[in-house]
C-alpha cells in the first residue's frame, strides 16, 4: 500500500486535473498559496482537515476518497455551480441598482419641478452598484476583483460628485477631485498587490 502522502498527493494531481483548474485557481478558492498546493501534489506536505473539507467540497465528493486510493473509473464533477450562483448573484445586485435608477428617472422626469435633473438618478447608479459589488468581491472574490469594485465606488463617487458641484453651484476648481480619486486608486491598488504579496510569503499557507 502506497504512503498516505502520495496516496493524497496523487488524488489531488487527479482531481484538479478533472475539474480543469489550474494550481492558482485551487489556491485562491480554498484561500491558500499555490505554494501550499503545489506541496500537496509533490506529496511534500499533507493539507490539514479544513482543507480536505474544503477541497471535498469543491470536487463534491467525500474526504474518504481523497484519501484512499482511487477506484477505477472515477469521475469528478466539480461545484462550478456555486461560482456561477455568486457571479448571478452579483450581476442581479448590480441590476437592481440601475433598476432603481431608472424608476427613480421615470417619476423625476414626470414632476415638473425636478425633470430637469431626472438624469442623476443614471448618475448614481454606479456607486450604487459599485457598494453591493464591493462586499460579494470581499466574501467570495479575488485580489483582481477587489480593486475592479473598490475602483468603480472610487472613481463612481468622484462623477457623482464632479457632476452635482457644477449643476448646483459655480465651483470651477472640481478637477481637484479627480487627483484625489487617483490617489485614492493607487492606495487601493498597492493594498491588495501589498495582501497579495505577504500572503505568498506566509509559510503557514
Amino acid at each position: 500500500m502506497e504512503d498516505l502522502k502520495d496516496v493524497i498527493a496523487k488524488n489531488l494531481v487527479e482531481l484538479r486535473t478533472k475539474a480543469r483548474l489550474t494550481q492558482l485557481e485551487l489556491a485562491e478558492k480554498i484561500n491558500y498559496t499555490d505554494k501550499a498546493v503545489s506541496k500537496w501534489e509533490r506529496g511534500e506536505a499533507l493539507p490539514d482537515l479544513r482543507v480536505l473539507i474544503k477541497l471535498a467540497d469543491i470536487y463534491n465528493i467525500t474526504i474518504d476518497e481523497i484519501v484512499r486510493e482511487p477506484s477505477e473509473g472515477r469521475h469528478v464533477i466539480p461545484r462550478m455551480n456555486i461560482r456561477t450562483k455568486q457571479i448571478l448573484i452579483s450581476v442581479l445586485s448590480a441590476g437592481l441598482a440601475w433598476f432603481v435608477a431608472t424608476v427613480l428617472f421615470m417619476i423625476f422626469y414626470f414632476i415638473p419641478a425636478t425633470d430637469a435633473y431626472a438624469y442623476l438618478s443614471f448618475v448614481c447608479a454606479p456607486f450604487a452598484c459599485s457598494i453591493p459589488l464591493v462586499v460579494f468581491s470581499a466574501k467570495w472574490g479575488n485580489w483582481i476583483t477587489h480593486i475592479f469594485a473598490c475602483s468603480l465606488l472610487v472613481w463612481s463617487l468622484a462623477i457623482i460628485f464632479h457632476i452635482f458641484v457644477i449643476t448646483f453651484s459655480s465651483f470651477n476648481k472640481i478637477f481637484v477631485i479627480y487627483i484625489v480619486a487617483g490617489v485614492f486608486e493607487l492606495l487601493v491598488i498597492f493594498w491588495f498587490l501589498l495582501r497579495k504579496f505577504y500572503k505568498r510569503r506566509d509559510p503557514v499557507k
